[in-house]
């Protein structure tokens, strides 16, 4: 298991699931401003939010998660207002925001010079993540808090992303105050993420917007700047892995205990057990089960899990870049 990044595990917390009323949305604002930690539900995945302006409470998240290095947080904001207080968008960006926010956006911009961010929650960099999420709850535990909320996803790092309460319960329970539980997440997958810094524009990380909607709103996109710093989370290879060992492109049983993460009307005979993202090829749909099949088949019965060819077009980009830095993951988690 990977250290945490201070020498030693947090103290477990007093960990709560909540239905999300009004009342259970001020409790966890208030948490948020004590500088404790609360999982809240967006349309992508579920987020590990902490007070962005706080520090300690920052440092919290990247010790819950046993984050190995200090990478840049998404940073989740209600508006366009609220993000302009804390980054400089230029006319990209705020189009980028006004076509796609609330949504699964995420924009990389220069911080400004009175942010009051955490430098730690943006690693250093003189750069932040914004996003404002498609979902009620968040939404509203945004306002209540009255403050940006760093919010990566609710797993240890490297593990699979979580998209229901019970996911983070599993993975996080001990080190979260309270989870606001919004049921599945629509989308299931995490956030594309743009960089639009002066004189450039790219993608750093595929999700439910396209490149081809993104171009079609600020134009063709740049190419990845050469020796450019991590500017957000999911840029690491080795990432979103389940233990078992991961097999892509699969067309038949690797052994009777292989386990199968199908995608189409035709599924191979011979597995121990098949989960199907959509038996109708359903880009979307198979996008919202991804991390929530894989949980599910993440078990010791199973030797592995073998997963069928997912088209490489639309949101099946994003599916295919989860799984194969997912595959790449559990190889490293098995060495």
């Amino acid at each position: 298991m990977a250290s945490h990044p201070f020498g030693a595990n947090p103290p477990a917390a007093a960990m709560t699931i909540y239905a999300p009323i009004q009342s259970t949305i001020e409790k966890a604002a208030a948490l948020l401003r004590e500088g404790d930690l609360v999982a809240f539900p967006t349309e992508t995945v579920y987020g590990l939010g902490a007070d962005a302006t706080n520090d300690r409470a920052v440092a919290k998240i990247f010790a819950a998660k046993a984050r190995p290095q200090f990478n840049p947080l998404i940073i989740h904001v209600p508006d366009l207002a609220a993000a302009q207080a804390l980054g400089a968008l230029d006319e990209r960006a705020r189009r980028l925001a006004e076509r796609f926010w609330p949504g699964p956006l995420s924009i990389v911009v220069p911080r400004r010079p009175d942010c009051p961010v955490s430098r730690l929650a943006t690693a250093g960099l003189d750069t932040l993540a914004l996003r404002a999420p498609d979902h009620h709850v968040a939404q509203a535990l945004l306002r209540a808090a009255g403050r940006p909320i760093a919010g990566p996803s609710a797993n240890v790092s490297g593990r699979l992303s979580a998209t229901t309460a019970a996911h983070v319960a599993k993975d996080l329970g001990r080190h979260v105050n309270a989870i606001l539980d919004g049921g599945p997440c629509r989308i299931g997958l995490e956030s594309t993420v743009v960089a639009c810094l002066p004189a450039r524009a790219w993608l750093l990380r595929p999700g439910a917007v396209t490149t081809e909607q993104i171009s079609a709103v600020i134009g063709p996109l740049d190419a990845a700047p050469a020796n450019d710093p991590e500017r957000s989370p999911g840029q690491l290879l080795a990432h979103y892995a389940p233990t078992l060992p991961l097999r892509l492109q699969a067309s038949s049983p690797k052994g009777a205990q292989e386990a199968l993460l199908a995608f189409g009307e035709r599924t191979p005979p011979g597995f121990s057990k098949v989960l199907n993202l959509s038996p109708t090829g359903d880009l979307v749909e198979a996008a919202s089960h991804l991390f929530a099949f894989l949980h599910e088949l993440d078990q010791p019965e199973f030797s592995g899990i073998a997963v069928m060819p997912i088209p490489e077009r639309g949101l099946g980009v994003a599916i295919n870049d989860r799984l194969r830095r997912a595959a790449h993951g559990s190889t490293m988690i098995r060495q």
